[in-house]
């Protein structure tokens, strides 16, 4: 894709993405979704929190 670079290891497995900051204009929607699956993805392991102890402590706190 024209505008990303992938940076490689000695054993050419790549270690990160390097991306043309006017693609964040252009594509900035997608960007943000594929952020998105990637904290999603990086968080799968951790224990989840059921919505409604969320809701009630956002209330407790006054933030809802």
């Amino acid at each position: 894709m024209k505008g990303v670079s992938y940076i490689k290891d000695s054993h050419k497995k790549v270690k990160a993405v390097q991306i043309d900051i006017s693609l964040l204009e252009k594509y900035n929607e997608q960007l943000e979704d594929l952020i998105d699956v990637i904290i999603a993805e990086s968080r799968v392991d951790e224990p989840s929190v059921p919505f409604e102890r969320v809701e009630k402590s956002l209330r407790k706190k006054g933030k809802i």
